[in-house]
Parts: structure tokens; sequence; C-alpha cells
């Protein structure tokens, strides 16, 4: 009886194939890699925010950590460019949570 069912619902069912296209690949994968990277990037920067609220650093230090978040945002945006992303394509729709990152 359940062969009768499996093969009526594979009839309704329209079979799908999956093209896979190497530079596709490649742009969706380097589009889950940025978005890891700029999720990491938000949160390093808000903890860096915090302690300087707290003034938990030095002068010298702030300026480096502030140079060095500018630099890796620098380079977020030349590799969204150079794979045709635009920023916004890295936030994910988490559904009822709602965006992955919140707006740059």
């Amino acid at each position: 009886m359940s062969d009768t069912r499996d093969t009526r619902d594979s009839e309704r069912t329209p079979h799908r194939t999956v093209e896979l296209d190497r530079d596709t690949v490649e742009r969706d994968l380097m589009k889950l890699v940025l978005t890891i990277i700029e999720l990491l990037r938000q949160l390093m920067e808000r903890q860096a925010l915090r302690r300087v609220d707290v003034g938990d650093l030095t002068e010298d230090q702030e300026e480096r950590i502030g140079l060095t978040l500018m630099l890796l945002s620098e380079r977020m945006d030349e590799l969204c460019e150079r794979y045709e992303l635009d920023p916004r394509d890295l936030n994910l729709d988490l559904g009822p949570l709602g965006p992955l990152l919140p707006p740059r």
C-alpha cells in the first residue's frame, strides 16, 4: 500500500534538476563567507565602541582599532564589488527573528 502512495506522490511532484554553474556556486559561497565576516566585523565594532565608552582603551589603542575596523570595512566593500554583491545581500532573513545583521 505504501508503494502506491509513494508512486502517486512522485507523479504529482514535478522533477527538478539542480544545475550548478561554477560562477554561481563561487558567488554563493563568497556570499556566505562574507556574511559571516560581516557579522563578526559588526560584533567587533560594537565591542570596541563599548570599550571606548568605558574608557578601557588608550588613545593609541582606540586609533589602531578604528583604523583596523575602517580597513576591514573597505576590504569588505571591495570583495562585495568583486563578486557583484550588494552589502545588503549579506543580510540573511531569519524569518520570525528578523534579519541577521543590523543596518550598516
